[in-house]
């Protein structure tokens, strides 16, 4: 039976977001307003939207899946993207806000790597856009599938649907319907619609993600409880270094693995722009507070989630399989379980399950509008178009946006493909390439004086190369060669760390000019 008060929950929701970006679709005067909300953004929006879009539907979906299967030694990647937020905001954030404005007021990071190095080719703009496209498109696509297990699952989309005569399956109809959902408030308001709602998602995330595991723990007799009942269930579920499904030790590639995810966050496009937007420099270090905040709750709770779920199942006598058997909808189980029966509850259990949609959305708008922003900012504008307009400028983002949104959707229709139809093995591999083409390069850009145009060139491509590499060619041969088990973010980084410095001092030094700026900005 189709449960009409979780429906209109949905619907509220989305009325809401659709409307922010109304709101804010006449607001866009120029680029900067577009792309970075002229940089007025305040310390709480732009820290709750870092955060939120960074997140994503891997943390209600993903990380509580892998921790259900391999316990609490999954945290380790929660660690390692703890202490990369951390290192992000506190060495990256104030920097980047101060030095991309004084590099001619750039509004995209390949903007501001095109500017820092003064390229007059501007091939460094369009390697950094070609990257920023093809990344995040398949990140795009893994916001898509989450939100089509979403739906599929909350409203029990049947396998096909028929309509006027034609037929399509269930799943493909929800891809479309959240894809049309979320380009429609990106192409409205802009940088300042996605903001706007990223906050009121990260604090919807927030509250679904701390109350639906309390809730659990509370019915199984408090903390203490749980503990002990978690110990019955699997005695290694609980272990920080032993693998629940395995029974065997983490071993030095797998803790490196999960620890090499927090080198990600110096490369992330849609995170740095927020730096970039931040009303006042000064102000960073308030938002790095409530930034983490945010994301140490939020990381522990998934974690929790993930462990929870093995006693939300022994409470019912209930088995994985008998749930869906898919260990990524935990979350949504949980919450359609201990809200299953009455009005008010199953409104609520539809605005908690809104909070998921809120974490899909509020990546994969950011996603989208940075993706947009590089195509007509940093290719259309100078390969095709050097006098564009701002207004056409515009426009031609806003088709870029339903063109990497309808590349994204075919992508995530490719069911058949276990790369396409598991959320965070897409997230992974689109989370190693920005890591590994970008960070390297903004953290030397930003604190080595020494680092040229040759050398950002060939850290972006030899980081995004890599990962390519590691991912579809040498990680098959990982049974004999078990080093190819090792994320392809960790060789990725250092690779293209390696060769940005090594290009960087075998050619020649930057110009007085760059220097000097770089000295200007540092001092």
């Amino acid at each position: 039976m189709f449960d009409w008060y979780v429906f209109g929950s949905f619907i509220g929701y989305l009325a809401v977001v659709l409307g922010i970006g109304f709101f804010f679709s006449n607001r866009q005067e120029t680029l900067g307003d577009y792309y970075l909300g002229g940089r007025h953004m305040n310390k709480w929006v732009v820290a709750l939207s870092a955060q939120a879009s960074d997140m994503s539907g891997w943390l209600l979906m993903g990380l509580p899946g892998a921790v259900y299967v391999g316990g609490f030694s999954e945290a380790w990647i929660g660690i390692g993207l703890l202490i990369g937020t951390y290192l992000n905001w506190k060495i990256v954030a104030h920097r980047l806000r101060r030095y991309s404005q004084a590099c001619k007021d750039s509004i995209t990071i390949p903007d501001f790597i095109c500017n820092r190095f003064r390229d007059p080719t501007g091939v460094s703009r369009i390697v950094a856009a070609i990257i920023i496209l093809v990344f995040f498109t398949f990140y795009t696509a893994s916001g898509f599938v989450s939100a089509a297990k979403l739906v599929t699952s909350t409203f029990g989309v049947p396998e096909t649907v028929s309509f006027a005569g034609l037929s399509m399956s269930g799943y493909s109809l929800c891809l479309w319907i959240g894809a049309v959902v979320v380009v429609s408030y990106t192409l409205l308001g802009g940088y300042m619609a996605v903001c706007w709602t990223d906050f009121i998602q990260g604090s919807l995330m927030f509250v679904a993600i701390v109350l639906v595991p309390a809730l659990v723990i509370c019915g199984a007799g408090g903390f203490a409880d749980s503990v002990d009942a978690l110990n019955e269930i699997n005695p290694y579920l609980q272990s920080l270094f032993t693998n629940a499904s395995t029974g065997k030790a983490a071993g030095f590639i797998g803790l490196a693995s999960c620890m090499a995810w927090g080198l990600g966050y110096f490369g992330m496009p849609h995170i740095l722009v927020r730096f970039m937007s931040i009303d006042n420099p000064a102000e960073v270090k308030c938002s790095r507070r409530i930034a983490m905040s945010w994301v140490t709750i939020s990381l522990g709770a998934a974690v929790v989630i993930g462990l929870v779920f093995h006693l939300y199942l022994r409470q019912r006598s209930l088995t994985l399989e008998q749930v869906g058997g898919d260990p990524e909808k935990v979350f949504m189980v949980m919450i359609n379980g201990i809200f299953s029966s009455g009005f008010f509850a199953r409104v609520f259990a539809g605005i908690l399950l809104s909070a998921i949609m809120a974490a899909i959305m509020s990546t994969a708008d950011s996603q989208l509008l940075v993706s947009a922003s590089s195509f007509s900012n940093d290719l259309y504008r100078v390969v095709l178009r050097k006098k564009a307009t701002n207004r056409e400028l515009i426009l031609v983002s806003r088709l870029a946006v339903g063109t990497v949104a309808l590349v994204a959707v075919f992508m995530a229709m490719n069911t058949q493909s276990e790369f396409f139809k598991v959320v965070m093995k897409m997230v992974s591999f689109a989370w190693a390439g920005f890591g590994a083409a970008f960070g390297p390069l903004i953290l030397l850009a930003l604190f080595w004086r020494r680092t040229n145009l040759a050398g950002a060139v060939a850290g972006m491509v030899t980081g995004a190369v890599t990962c390519f590499v590691w991912k579809f060619a040498l990680a098959d041969h990982a049974a004999a060669h078990p080093i190819f088990d090792l994320y392809e973010l960790a060789p990725g980084f250092a690779l293209a760390f390696a060769a940005t410095v090594a290009v960087s001092l075998l050619t020649k030094k930057p110009a007085p000019e760059i220097t000097a700026e770089f000295d200007s900005v540092a001092s």
